[in-house]
């Protein structure tokens, strides 16, 4: 923004607004491991945290209803393939 003089603009204070909205549940520690000019992430831990080890795992006796995966699936590729039948692609059609 600022390189392209919007610094001063609706733009940037929309921007900013976004941002703060959307940060203010962020809160915790994230460990770093630097070496050689590259960056991992090691790390991290927050009470607030919307991960969990149930939800993302799909063995036996985890928290996801794993019979909503064909809905799901179904749902999100809806754009790929009325893109695939508008672009004659015929390898991603259903079968």
């Amino acid at each position: 923004l600022i390189y392209n003089g919007l610094w001063f603009t609706s733009l940037h204070q929309d921007l900013a607004a976004y941002v703060k909205s959307s940060q203010r549940f962020v809160t915790g520690t994230v460990r770093l491991k630097l070496f050689k000019g590259s960056c991992q992430v090691v790390g991290r831990k927050s009470p607030k945290s919307l991960y969990s080890h149930g939800l993302a795992t799909y063995d036996k006796g985890d928290q996801f209803d794993q019979s909503a995966s064909p809905g799901f699936i179904h749902i999100w590729g809806l754009p790929v393939r009325t893109q695939a039948q508008v672009q004659g692609i015929s390898s991603l059609e259903e079968k």
